[in-house]
């Protein structure tokens, strides 16, 4: 649909509607005009060219600034003028826009874009020509309250100039927020506008002004919906019974591997395949008709072009849940997309639900059920991994083994034809094995599914997920600044923050932040302490936390006196809690045990241990389970180092304490779930090792 620009005369009398306050104008369309408005409206002024072909006026010479006579003025008019018809012969010009030229104060963009996956969202930042230099700007999926609003302000680089620094006076943040709040309004409720700028918008100690609107619009009736999709059904994945279509005797083969993976499973399986009468010591049979008793999911391992066949086969035997591992579908272009077609009009003829096509499977470890072809089965365990690509599953299940990781739930969602990557979360989310999800999103379908779905689940759970595609090559170059601003991956971001999801860049960081929120839980604030028998490591504890934006509280009067009671004269005195290098586990537990009788000063406590001589590293690991059997708080575990710390690793994994043997991986583990918590940066909220 095509979209026109507004003339800036228009995007005024649209901010004016919503109460945006703007400068005086007037519209001239002859020079003589002009030297009239500028005297009514009095001098200095800016002139401007209204061109709806002319996006970016600077750029053709169509902004005088500083005008203070009339002649002035009329020798600004022709340079405008001539400037737009050597910048674009073919542009029209409707006029030139006279208006009040205002004092300088701190300019901030706000901008709107209609973005594919979430819709409307819109962006703050600072603004002026240094937008797209500093790109220091927070981004929201609409609609958003005022407290939102006042959150994305917060979040800005530049937001001390606006609180007021040093000696600089704090500027009208009230007012900034009533204006980003009257554009979000404006841009929801008007339906043909699908991006805009203002920008600048400058901010005073008293008030802020719009000084320069561009406003893109569409015909009314344009945006698409997505059909609704139906949720999954509450038993569907209380698997009993699986059929395998595809299973093969040969190794070599998809339907080999999948029925091996099912071994395991205590409840019935059944081979489909009509040229073998035994696979695997299972009797397998000619068709799905033909298995006499009922199947509560079909794994289907066979050439796309047979798959809507199959489906129809399952509807008619009346089961419900079909797991497509076949490629060849929308991922392999039109003809197969078509081919989709075909298999969901059938399915939902047939009443069957469908996981795929061109998935992995999934895995239940503790139920036995691994529908997959992975090499290798997970271990059970309380983290549920949700991912849009099989390989990612296939790697993250490889690597978990050797870390001690088990999940509840591994599922491949494949090109998510019926069954979502949304239905799994919700499903997830109820389930009371599972105490942490992650999330591999590639592309979200339905953005407004997403973050009502994503709401509720975090609402009781911990869901952490990374999104790839945050670098983007051969996009087209936007025609706005917000459009450069916000593009998909921050408009991801801002929507994983909205839904209360928490978002980290690498696998690495999902898995350790989503096993220590599984293990630990969220700490009931964000207060932390560190005891350390290395010196070394108690420095880099703070500069950890110093960097990861961790709150390192200043011990009160009282926990100190306790801690020189008990620590050698040449302790730290401070947090971290250096307690020397020949500290044996009598150290350990003295120190817990005093910050067991002050647990209401702390939140999190990180505990370090090196090898040593003269500590025995299992007891100190039975020491930390003690510690935290005795706390409701997040105890973290750094035993660090090699073999000598293999049997307390499994002291701590076996009491659901989690370790990071590399200490900064801990810290930022720890900072991620407390900027979450918080919700803002905690450096802005309380500075590194104190509280404000």
């Amino acid at each position: 649909m095509e979209h026109r620009l507004a003339t800036e005369a228009e995007g005024y009398g649209i901010l004016e509607r919503y109460g945006i306050p703007v400068p005086q104008y007037r519209v001239a369309k002859d020079a003589d005009a002009a030297v009239a408005a500028a005297d009514a409206i009095g001098y200095p002024v800016v002139l401007k060219v209204i061109s709806r072909q002319i996006v970016h006026k600077s750029d053709a010479g169509g902004v005088v600034l500083a005008v203070n006579d009339p002649a002035g003025v009329r020798a600004a008019f022709g340079r405008i003028l001539a400037g737009a018809r050597a910048f674009d012969p073919a542009a029209v010009v409707d006029g030139v826009m006279v208006e009040q030229q205002l004092k300088k104060g701190f300019e901030v963009i706000i901008g709107g874009k209609t973005d594919p996956t979430f819709g409307k969202v819109i962006t703050v930042g600072a603004g002026g020509t240094l937008v797209e230099v500093l790109r220091d700007a927070g981004t929201r999926v609409l609609p958003v309250d005022r407290d939102e609003i006042r959150q994305m302000v917060r979040e800005l680089r530049s937001y001390p100039l606006i609180r007021g620094f040093r000696s600089e006076p704090p500027l009208d943040k009230e007012a900034l927020i009533a204006a980003i709040a009257a554009a979000a309004r404006l841009f929801l409720e008007e339906e043909t506008i699908t991006e805009f700028d203002i920008n600048p918008l400058v901010l005073y100690e008293q008030g802020a002004c719009a000084v320069d609107a561009r406003f893109f619009t569409r015909d009314a009736g344009g945006l698409a919906t997505l059909p609704a999709r139906q949720p999954l059904p509450e038993n569907l994945l209380a698997i009993r019974s699986v059929a395998v279509v595809g299973a093969s005797p040969e190794p070599g083969k998809v339907g080999y591997a999948v029925v091996r993976n099912l071994l395991p499973f205590p409840g019935p399986v059944y081979p489909v395949n009509p040229k073998h009468a035994e696979i695997l010591g299972k009797k397998t049979y000619p068709s799905l008709a033909a298995i006499p008793d009922p199947v509560d999911a079909v794994v289907i391992a066979v050439p796309a072009q047979k798959v809507p066949a199959i489906i129809r086969e399952a509807g008619g035997k009346g089961i419900p849940l079909a797991i497509i591992l076949s490629s060849g579908f929308r991922e392999a272009g039109a003809a197969g997309k078509s081919l989709e077609d075909e298999l969901m009009a059938a399915a939902r003829e047939s009443g069957v639900r469908v996981m795929g096509p061109n998935c992995l499977g999934l895995m239940q470890p503790a139920k036995g059920i691994n529908t997959t072809f992975d090499p290798v089965s997970a271990r059970p365990g309380s983290i549920a991994f949700i991912s849009q690509s099989g390989a990612i599953i296939t790697t993250m299940v490889d690597w978990s083994l050797p870390e001690g990781i088990g999940f509840s739930m591994v599922i491949s969602v494949g090109n998510q034809a019926d069954l979502t990557i949304e239905d799994f979360a919700r499903y997830a989310g109820a389930d009371p094995a599972t105490n942490a999800i992650i999330l591999y999103i590639e592309q979200i379908r339905d953005g407004s599914r997403f973050l009502a779905t994503m709401r509720e689940v975090t609402s009781t759970k911990p869901v952490v997920a990374i999104k790839s595609g945050s670098s983007q090559k051969g996009q087209a170059a936007a025609v706005s600044h917000t459009g450069s601003l916000a593009g998909s991956h921050e408009v991801y971001m801002a929507a994983f923050r909205q839904a209360g999801v928490i978002a980290v860049g690498s696998m690495r960081d999902a898995f350790q932040t989503a096993e220590l929120l599984s293990s630990e839980g969220y700490p009931k604030g964000i207060r932390a302490v560190v005891i350390s028998n290395a010196g070394g490591f108690a420095v880099l504890s703070s500069d950890y936390a110093e960097r990861h934006c961790i709150d390192l509280i200043e011990f009160p009067p009282g926990l100190l006196a306790e801690l020189d009671a008990v620590m050698p004269p040449n302790w730290s005195r401070a947090n971290p809690v250096d307690m020397v290098g020949d500290s044996g586990v009598e150290r350990y537990a003295r120190a817990f045990d005093v910050m067991i009788r002050h647990q209401d000063e702390w939140d999190i406590a990180i505990v370090i241990a090196v090898p040593s001589a003269l500590s025995d590293p299992v007891r100190v690991a039975n020491e930390i389970v003690r510690f935290s059997n005795n706390t409701q708080k997040m105890i973290v575990g750094c035993l660090i180092g090699g073999d000598s710390m293999k049997a307390p690793v499994r002291i701590l994994r076996d009491a659901a304490i989690p370790n990071f043997p590399e200490l900064e991986d801990a810290f930022r583990a720890i900072g991620t779930i407390c900027r979450h918590r918080c919700g803002v940066d905690i450096c802005e909220c309380f500075g590194p090792g104190r509280r404000k």
